[in-house]
């Protein structure tokens, strides 16, 4: 869903083709499709996430990044791990928040509402991430 909808924000800003988007996780399976959840909650805000596929988070990845946001602490310790460097920020401080707010829920394995609630997080993040990204101050 935060790629999506990442490509969404950068689309809206004029910035599709100028920024490269792509997603990873630390527990994910490579080539599984997105979660019945991710995929229903897309498809209430007109994101077709049918095509997406799941990648295992990999040094390979993380050393062709130039920013990778995650959406915990735990993943950033992991993509530091892999190393991250100063090229790891948690999603929700890169787009505004602070403290215990800035950590997005993942709700894999959770109720369709739960779904809901990360996209309504995701989506409100994004417009703080995409003004980071082109340098805007927020």
């Amino acid at each position: 869903m935060a790629e999506a909808l990442l490509r969404k924000a950068l689309d809206a800003h004029g910035l599709s083709g100028q920024v490269s988007v792509g997603s990873a996780g630390t527990g994910a399976w490579d080539g599984a499709p997105a979660s019945e959840g991710a995929y229903l909650v897309g498809l209430e805000h007109d994101l077709d996430l049918s095509g997406h596929r799941a990648r295992m988070l990999n040094r390979e990845l993380v050393a062709d990044a130039d920013l990778i946001l995650t959406m915990s602490r735990h993943h950033a310790a992991r993509v530091a791990e892999l190393g991250g460097g100063d090229r790891v920020h948690l999603l929700g401080e890169f787009g505004g928040r602070t403290g215990a707010a800035a950590e997005v829920t993942d709700p894999f394995g959770g109720e369709l509402d739960d779904y809901r609630t990360t996209f309504a997080e995701l989506r409100e993040l994004m417009d703080g991430v995409v003004a980071r990204v082109r340098g805007a101050p927020r």
